[in-house]
């Protein structure tokens, strides 16, 4: 393209501008907002990224604008400006391609519901014809994630015959799949339907009404010394080219990326939509751009805007559900929130200069700091910080993930979902653990087919417990998602345990996507294991209430054990090992179908020591695990005896209830319900050993003792139980192996 042109498409602007006013923040916020050099200059320390510009506004005024760091590494250190061009990346799909076809649908030209075929023909081959414009907008559209980068095709003709050619991986309308094909295609809509190429379109009718001076694509050389340089290629430095492969052979215009901008020229454009479209888009435009769309697989949408997904980084968590936003690969992002009246533009070259950087945890510590939710972070889960990574160590592969519903990203979106839709990433096959893929199953389950996605699902609690041959042939890696429930016999472990073996065995990687240990990772309490006992509810010599993660134990099996899978864990972003469950601002799932609340996970360890016993622990009522009985027992003497022993964190009261099924279905049961008053102090073991004890005693003739022998994990317990020793001095007993474990245990945590 000739200079001019390429002057004319990055022209300043002067025409009439929304207007943003520059001021000082308000005192309110001000001590807030004096947190961010800190945030930003930790991040930067680190090595994240050269610098970056924050910029905040808050009820049309900018409250906060300032630059950070460097501009550039190489060829020489050079300050960043608070006016530097950053490359946008994928911004482009929100702040050009999408407000243009919407301008377009508000002529009447366009019709979301419309096939895109009936403007563009050629696009219905290979099985597209029925493929809406509104699919393209919501990622819908069952394409691909990207073009094939292979051949040395060029040019904007070459890449749209490729769109043309593309034949769906899934049925449009069934799934979320982010794609860069979808707004490739949205942009020659734009130039199609207008007459105008898309880049000369949205300088034409949307940046120069607003005066974004400095938004184009193609930033002229007489740019480049305020625009931020990207990574290097070839060993030269790309600085004032688009990044994104697609885009540049392109030649730097596509509808997908390609844009550079300046965070003044983004805060225009957020303060426009605050305002309901500033004549450049019409109220109803904004509306039905921002209104949430929940799609296949929990992710919710905008058109083109993201609202809650795998992308959204923690931005959507810390605004509200209200807000919306978007992200650009190169480091870029800008989120708004209707309900405050308020966005936050975050601009880093974070792939400057080696492609390492790491904006993510800026994203979200600064949104959590604006939108004032920073005393409490929510923890993301490993499938999110997965998300994040672009997915990248799955990207090309067949993966077989081992999950049920409890394995879900912070957005409530199955991990099933969440990776069939991962760019570049084909789940071939489920492996459900007990209880299977819904978590509702009690005893053995059949193989099957999980109905959302069609994918097949091989049963862990069948025929077998370890995946076969067969079913793990032609797969490149394993993913783990799983919640555990901090307890030694709770089966998903071993579970994870015996995926590790098969993985060693073939050679197959494994990625534990870790999860909060919902009763805390810090409290180590109960009698260890012993080795001889081992089974598949207890896999591996450690006490009742292990402390630890499901991630930090694949790494303690992995290596105690010598099994040598190849184990990768992705580990939780702001995880403490202090934070109960309802302390990580995640939400509840239950994990199979006897925990049904945190409550009940905090009594299980102890109270499911005896249910291997003649007892019911209340299994087939709604308390599952706070209640003891039988029909043989006194529950007004048995609860007199448990209050009188003071057992810290518990009270006990005298019931009467039926189970509807399991140990004694059906039957009148006598016994105590168990309230939990403290988690903070209960001691789970001694609170097990305190029910053993009492029964054993009471009923030495009628209470099955020997029966709780695989859950208590230890015959020197079960022999001073039975010989009538005080429960405290049997838990100063195994105080010696607890150490012993405590010691193996701290070598493989991961959290503080």
């Amino acid at each position: 393209m000739r200079v001019g042109s390429r002057v004319r498409s990055f022209v300043c602007w002067t025409g009439a501008a929304l207007a943003v006013a520059f001021c000082c923040a308000p005192a309110a916020d001000a001590d807030q907002l004096a947190r961010i050099p800190e945030i930003v200059q930790d991040e930067a320390a680190a090595g994240h990224l050269p610098g970056a510009v924050v910029l905040v506004g808050k009820h049309g005024k900018i409250v906060y604008r300032r630059a950070f760091g460097a501009r550039a590494l190489l060829p020489s250190r050079t300050a960043l400006t608070e006016d530097t061009i950053f490359d946008l990346a994928s911004l482009t799909k929100v702040i050009a391609t999408t407000p243009a076809i919407m301008q377009l649908v508000e002529q009447g030209r366009i019709a979301l519901a419309d096939p895109v075929a009936k403007y563009w023909p050629a696009f219905a081959a290979n099985g597209k014809a029925g493929i809406t414009v509104e699919q393209l907008l919501t990622h819908t559209s069952g394409l691909r994630a990207d073009l094939d980068q292979r051949g040395k095709w060029h040019g904007t003709a070459a890449a749209l015959a490729k769109v043309a050619a593309e034949i769906p991986v899934h049925r449009p309308g069934s799934r979320f799949l982010y794609s860069d094909i979808n707004f490739i295609a949205l942009g020659e809509l734009v130039r199609r339907v207008s007459g105008e190429p898309l880049d000369t379109y949205v300088v034409r009718h949307i940046f120069q009404p607003l005066g974004m001076a400095d938004t184009g694509f193609k930033p002229p050389a007489a740019a480049r010394a305020r625009i931020a340089p990207v990574d290097l290629e070839d060993g030269v430095l790309r600085w004032g080219e688009v990044q994104d492969p697609i885009a540049r052979r392109m030649g730097g215009v596509a509808g997908h990326a390609g844009l550079f901008g300046t965070a003044d020229d983004l805060a225009k454009f957020a303060a426009m939509l605050l305002a309901g479209g500033g004549g450049v888009l019409s109220p109803a435009s904004v509306a039905a751009m921002t209104a949430p769309h929940t799609l296949p697989g929990g992710v919710t949408r905008g058109l083109g805007w993201d609202i809650a997904s795998p992308y959204s980084g923690g931005q959507d968590a810390a605004f509200g559900p209200r807000s919306f936003g978007h992200t650009g690969y190169t480091g870029t992002s800008l989120w708004i929130d209707p309900a405050s009246q308020s966005f936050l533009i975050v601009l880093a070259s974070r792939l400057h200069p080696d492609g390492r950087g790491d904006v993510k945890p800026l994203r979200r510590h600064l949104a959590q700091l604006v939108a004032g939710t920073t005393p409490a972070p929510k923890v993301l889960p490993g499938i999110d910080v997965l998300a994040e990574e672009g997915f990248a160590p799955l990207v090309g592969k067949r993966v077989g993930l081992v999950t049920n519903q409890s394995g879900r990203n912070a957005a409530g979106a199955r991990t099933i979902d969440v990776l069939a839709a991962a760019p570049g990433v084909r789940l071939a096959a489920i492996f459900s653990p007990e209880h299977g893929i819904n978590g509702d199953r009690e005893g053995k389950i059949a193989s099957g087919v999980d109905a959302p996605t069609g994918i097949p699902v091989h049963s862990l609690y069948g025929a077998a417990r370890r995946p076969s041959d067969d079913a793990l042939a032609g797969l490149d890696a394993l993913v783990v998602d799983l919640q555990d429930v901090g307890v030694r016999f709770y089966t998903y472990s071993t579970t994870m345990a015996y995926v590790l073996e098969a993985a060693g065995r073939t050679g197959l990687p494994v990625y534990v996507l870790d999860r909060p240990n919902p009763i805390g990772a810090e409290a180590v309490e109960g009698p260890v294991l012993d080795p001889a006992l081992r089974s598949f509810t207890g896999y591996f010599p450690m006490p009742v209430r292990h402390g630890m993660t499901l991630g930090e134990l694949a790494a303690m099996f992995n290596a105690e054990n010598r099994i040598g899978a190849k184990l990768s864990v992705v580990r939780m972003q702001d995880y403490r090992r202090d934070a109960w469950y309802d302390q990580t601002g995640l939400s509840w799932v239950d994990p199979s179908p006897n925990i049904r609340s945190l409550k009940e996970a905090a009594l299980y360890p102890g109270v499911a020591l005896i249910e291997g016993a003649n007892v019911s622990v209340g299994r087939g009522t709604p308390h599952p695990f706070e209640l003891v009985g039988a029909p043989w027992i006194d529950g007004r003497a048995l609860a007199s005896h448990l209050q009188r022993r003071a057992i810290r964190g518990v009270a006990f009261e005298a019931t009467n209830f039926t189970p509807n099924r399991d140990a004694y279905a059906n039957q009148l049961c006598h016994g105590v319900r168990i309230t939990l008053t403290d988690r903070s102090v209960l001691d789970t073991a001694r609170l097990g050993i305190e029910l053993a004890s009492a029964l054993a005693r009471f009923y030495p003739e009628t209470f099955a003792l020997d029966h709780t022998l695989g859950m208590i994990g230890s015959r020197a317990v079960l022999a001073r139980i039975r010989a009538g020793d005080e429960p405290q001095a049997i838990g100063a007993s195994w105080q010696p192996e607890l150490e012993a474990f405590r010691k193996v245990r701290s070598k493989y945590l991961l959290y503080p």
